[in-house]
């Protein structure tokens, strides 16, 4: 990566404008200023009669509202279409009358080079038609990961012996730093908690999930611990204010700091234990990992965090990556680190998510070959569901709304006026089944629950099913099982809620349940296990 002050790989010098984005107004003392209290410059005449460095600029501090402006200037946008409405009663509510739903309903087959030419080899397909996908999602949908990313480097900062269920267990809470010495102005740290079965005879699959990371269960000190704490709180206490002593003489039973009470966990919808409970008393690992920690979820974050550290703070490109590449990018750093870890079976990690993380988690066993498996939970439009199908939530809720999650390219596809004139979700040329097959022929367990109990229509679980169907040629061809029904996906219905599909390398399963795959948890390790081998 460029050092600061040298040419932006990209285009330009770093402070400047770029892309058509102005450079930000902010006066030089206020950016040395910044620069010394980050520690970027050294001390004026350290070096001597050196040349000066010529200073990073600040990062474009602004509003979502402005950079998805900019993104739109960029592409000569005058207009988008709005998106539906979640609303039923307004007049742009979303579609759910399924004689209406497949306005374009062919999909883009996964097995037809762009020249016409049918897929008809695992070499075909690995060295000519799986490229040809991965550049279409890199360039129009999700965007490109820079080839100047930094490195990171991995931290345990702390490691705890926990009990998760009744299973000891070993948790350690790590930090990977990423490499920001070509821009000091943005500090990333990813945030992952591992844990594994203190009791494992040997490395354990682990499944990162996404979301807030830290220690599930931190070990509290003994009885004998918790006496000294408190003596050495009321004696500090007496100190700052000698009157206590009395009222401690005459509250003796009373401590200022107790041990947590036992509570009973949380049930899953299901009545089943936790996630993380079912992991661990299947012999399984699970890792933490903090998207937030890796890039925001908002426009206005978008040149801070690893995409503003990248571009040095400025506005991206049409064809950079959103939050949806970046945490799936996150995901695979910490793969880097469970690699490393002898606790860890890395052949055998998964990754997991729900709704926008869900997402993620497709995005990153799509994008990254090492991970096994994939538990893909509610994952709707910029997911599993095809963007061409009329029902819920519609490509213009996302080229509109959470643009932010992809390249700016994709708001092209939102557009009603332009320089280009008006795209639609038919100009795509992948959609929803494409990502699901570049998993293949690796394992991926689609997850949905049921409308009465929150997992919104909007979610479009039909369409999603046809995606899956969808994917199965791909899956086949490579020598992996599949649903166990036709791949015509446009006959084929959905199969009765708690009926897993649950034979292939490809599984579908909707649970009774709301917005959370944690019904399906158990079908999941049982899924996973036959697969890999691993015995609970």
């Amino acid at each position: 990566m460029a050092n600061s002050g040298m040419a932006d790989p990209k285009g330009g010098l770093r402070g400047g404008s770029r892309a058509g984005v102005p450079a930000p107004l902010i006066s030089p003392l206020t950016a040395t200023l910044a620069l010394l209290a980050a520690g970027a410059l050294p001390l004026l005449g350290q070096f001597g009669n050196e040349p000066q460095k010529q200073l990073p600029a600040p990062a474009v501090n602004w509003t979502q509202e402005q950079d998805q402006k900019n993104m739109l200037d960029q592409l000569g946008i005058k207009a988008l279409r709005p998106g539906a409405s979640g609303n039923e009663s307004d007049p742009n509510h979303a579609n759910y009358d399924e004689s209406k739903a497949n306005p374009w309903p062919d999909y883009p087959d996964p097995l037809t080079l762009k020249n016409g030419q049918k897929v008809t080899t695992a070499e075909m397909w690995w060295k000519q038609r799986r490229p040809e996908i991965v550049e279409d999602f890199e360039s129009e949908v999700y965007g490109r990961v820079p080839k100047d990313v930094p490195k990171v480097t991995w931290t345990v900062k702390a490691v705890d012996n926990e009990t998760i269920g009744f299973s000891p267990v070993i948790a350690k809470d790590l930090v990977g730093h990423v490499d920001n010495a070509s821009y000091p102005l943005i500090d990333v740290n990813i945030h992952m908690t591992l844990v594994t079965p203190a009791k494992a005879k040997g490395p354990v699959p682990v499944l990162v999930m996404f979301t807030r990371a830290g220690f599930p269960n931190p070990r509290e000190p003994s009885d004998a611990e918790f006496e000294r704490i408190n003596q050495a709180w009321k004696a500090i206490l007496i100190q700052q204010d000698p009157s206590l002593k009395d009222v401690f003489a005459q509250h003796p039973a009373w401590q200022p700091v107790k041990g947590t009470p036992f509570q009973f966990p949380q049930l899953n919808e299901d009545g089943g234990m936790p996630n993380t409970w079912q992991l661990i008393a299947a012999g399984w690992g699970f890792a933490l990992l903090d998207p937030a920690s890796v890039q925001a979820d908002n426009g206005a974050g978008i040149t801070r965090w690893v995409i503003g550290l990248v571009n040095h703070g400025q506005a991206r490109h049409p064809d950079d990556w959103g939050a949806l590449r970046a945490w799936a990018w996150g995901a695979s750093r910490s793969l880097d680190y469970l690699e490393t870890d002898p606790s860890v079976d890395a052949k055998h990690v998964g990754i997991e998510g729900v709704s926008r993380y869900g997402k993620g988690a497709l995005v990153t066993e799509a994008f990254d070959q090492r991970f096994a498996m994939g538990l893909i939970g509610s994952s709707g439009e910029g997911g599993v569901k095809p963007s061409r199908r009329n029902w819920g939530e519609e490509l213009e809720n996302l080229s509109g709304g959470e643009y932010y999650w992809m390249a700016g390219n994709f708001m092209k596809y939102g557009a009603k006026e332009s320089s280009f004139g008006s795209k639609t979700a038919s100009d795509l040329p992948v959609d929803s089944p494409e990502l699901i097959a570049l998993c293949a022929p690796r394992l991926v367990f689609v997850s949905y629950g049921v409308p009465e109990k929150g997992d919104a229509k909007w979610l479009d679980h039909q369409g999603s099913y046809m995606a899956t169907v969808a994917a199965q040629p791909v899956f086949q061809l490579l020598g992996a099982k599949t649903l166990g029904v036709s791949s015509d996906y446009h006959r084929e219905k959905m199969p009765p809620v708690n009926v897993g599909l649950l034979d292939g390398q490809l599984a579908w399963r909707q649970h009774d349940g709301g917005h959370t795959d944690a019904p399906n948890m158990k079908y999941f390790i049982a899924w996973a296990d036959k697969f890999i081998g691993h015995t609970p």
